[in-house]
């Protein structure tokens, strides 16, 4: 294909910055958020599917790809959409991805914005769901797509994106999608966005993942509570035998005591990169405890490179009105966020085996209830793989701010897709920050952010199509 006359990286990233400043972004998502494709909701079935259908595969093909919408085998989940621009001339296949389906949207708890589903700008606030996660960081990665194909006539790479409609729902169907349509979604290399950066001001290329392994930890001693001063000192408390098996899976100040939970040393290399990495949620993010978790780590090390274990709810008796009772039961959900090299399968097996070293019985590990099962694997590309060094390259060329390289997020998502099913080095440029609120009443994405972000991939793009990648 010939190139048009002055087409240059320049020109292109000007046309991104003419979609976000035009109002056309805004335009394309808030039709896009108008769709309540809640995927935890199951009414919410033909949402999924319009979004994919008379959003995703139009919105596309006016981009000059082929779509093809792959129906998921389980039941009450929402299909995936494969669009394919295939181009002369040998270059590199780059697969990306977003997510159309939405945490769900608690309409009575927005206090801003004008609910989950209509857009409204308030300053560089731009509020909605699914603005930050993920609708808004997959639109802008269209609209980069559209910038390089406007100014030099063509792509210059091979570019697939696939569009899945069930990522808050764990992803469940995707990955049997894609392992018996290997051929379809093959490539050289993904590059995805979903996710906050380190920080607002600080562009993020991240790597990989943590994995979650959720379960309920259940002390069921009888049936009903019996008067706590008739049996105070003669029945066993349930929320105290619990207490106590809690304590022994950290120290008081979160430090993992179960040993095949804590990950071998952090590497020089891991360090290094992490070294220029501080977590900051912004104005509106928590005060962060520098002494909790492994001790010896940062904050940033102890997110990025290490294991971490939480218990999101605990309950004993009727916390909301209590009674002079022992509880008959006391039950904690508890999750464990862990690094590629954990043992996934031991993970709950050790668990046992350490109570039954520290002598607490009576507690039960049982799988999490359902809606709550989180179920990612951990997986990541190494710091040194070439492509890693080629897109921080391509980042660095277009920004003035100091690039922050972490070996995988915090949070969870399909990395495991691509580096373990596909085989094929996976990494992200998350479009949002600490402070967006998303799974949160007032999700919202920041415009001045966003128009940099349209920057970072348009130039991306654009250097993928003017050859010397690693894989050629």
């Amino acid at each position: 294909m010939a190139e048009k006359l002055n087409a240059s990286r320049a020109g292109a990233i000007e046309r991104g910055h003419a979609y976000l400043d035009s109002g056309l972004f805004e335009r394309d998502l808030a039709r896009r958020v108008a769709i309540p494709t809640e995927s935890q909701v199951a009414r919410s079935l033909p949402h999924l599917r319009r979004y994919q259908s008379e959003e995703m595969r139009p919105s596309f093909e006016a981009m000059g790809f082929t779509c093809e919408i792959f129906q998921n085998p389980v039941e009450g989940c929402g299909p995936v959409l494969l669009a394919t621009r295939i181009e002369p001339g040998g270059g590199p296949t780059v697969l990306g991805y977003g997510h159309g389906d939405v945490i769900r949207g608690l309409e009575d708890q927005w206090s801003k914005g004008a609910g989950p589903w209509q857009t409204a700008r308030d300053g560089d606030k731009l509020y909605g769901r699914g603005t930050a996660d993920n609708k808004g960081q997959h639109s802008i990665n269209m609209g980069a797509l559209r910038a390089v194909i406007e100014e030099r006539g063509y792509l210059g790479f091979n570019a697939k994106v696939m569009i899945e409609m069930g990522e808050e729902n764990g992803s469940r169907g995707v990955w049997d999608i894609i392992a018996g349509n290997k051929e379809a979604f093959s490539a050289d290399v993904f590059i995805g966005s979903d996710g906050p950066r380190v920080s607002q001001e600080s562009p993020t290329m991240s790597l990989g993942a943590r994995g979650a392994q959720n379960f309920d930890l259940i002390c069921e001693l009888r049936e009903g509570g019996h008067h706590s001063g008739n049996w105070g000192g003669a029945l066993t408390d349930p929320a105290i035998v619990l207490a106590h098996a809690i304590s022994v899976i950290t120290s008081p100040t979160g430090e993992i005591l179960v040993p095949e939970w804590r990950p071998p040393a952090l590497s020089q290399e891991v360090r290094e990169a992490l070294a220029l990495v501080t977590l900051d949620g912004g104005a509106s993010g928590p005060e962060i405890n520098p002494d909790w978790g492994e001790p010896g780590l940062t904050s940033s090390e102890n997110v990025y490179a290490w294991n971490s274990f939480a218990v999101l709810a605990m309950k004993a008796g009727n916390p909301e009105h209590p009674v002079n009772a022992i509880a008959p039961w006391a039950r904690a959900h508890c999750q464990l966020r862990y690094i590629a090299g954990t043992n996934r399968d031991d993970i709950l097996p050790a668990l046992q085996r350490h109570f039954d070293n520290y002598g607490i019985n009576g507690v039960t590990i049982a799988p999490p209830p359902p809606g709550n099962a989180a179920g990612f694997n951990a997986s990541r590309t190494e710091l040194d793989h070439p492509w890693a060094d080629w897109v921080r390259g391509s980042l660095a060329r277009t920004t003035n701010s100091q690039i922050s390289v972490i070996p995988q997020t915090g949070g969870s998502i399909c990395n495991d897709l691509f580096t373990d099913l596909l085989q094929i080095p996976a990494i992200w440029v998350p479009h949002s920050y600490p402070g967006c609120q998303q799974h949160a009443p007032d999700e919202h994405i920041l415009m001045s952010l966003s128009r940099n972000a349209i920057e970072l991939m348009t130039g991306l793009y654009w250097d993928l199509g003017q050859g010397k990648t690693p894989s050629q």
